[in-house]
């Protein structure tokens, strides 16, 4: 499991959807993003308590996003409330996804600190704050 900290740069040469430009690290001046562990598969699996179709198609059908990034496709721990995908999370994503953003740009926006909101996306959904998070994600087309 390992921790956030790179944050992948835009292929297209648009601006992030933090509103600045990464390059390949965050530098010393942006806050951080959130800390999270990052879970395998298999730890879904076992988290979960669900067979792995299951898992498969949680990520399929965006209740779940995850990643190659750091070797081995992987979930953010932080987009689990329990052993259940954070429910607020899926309509975020599809906005996300909606606006051209990839899998890596969608979790870099999450858990990175937005301006426009004041804290990581992730942590304002974590409080139940849907609707504010999934505005800003409409704008950002």
């Amino acid at each position: 499991m390992n921790n956030v900290t790179d944050v992948t740069s835009r292929s297209d040469g648009r601006r992030s959807p933090a509103g600045k430009w990464h390059h390949d690290r965050v530098s010393s001046t942006e806050p951080a993003p959130v800390p999270t562990t990052w879970l395998t598969l298999p730890e879904l699996v076992e988290t979960l308590g669900e067979p792995l179709g299951r898992v498969r198609r949680l990520i399929d059908e965006r209740h779940l996003v995850g990643s190659k990034r750091n070797g081995a496709f992987a979930v953010p721990s932080v987009f689990l409330q329990g052993d259940r995908p954070l429910p607020l999370l899926r309509g975020t994503v599809i906005a996300l996804a909606d606006a051209g953003f990839t899998d890596d740009e969608t979790i870099d926006w999450l858990l990175a600190p937005e301006e426009t909101i004041g804290r990581a996306p992730i942590e304002a959904l974590r409080d139940g704050h849907k609707s504010e998070v999934r505005r800003v994600a409409r704008t950002l087309a």
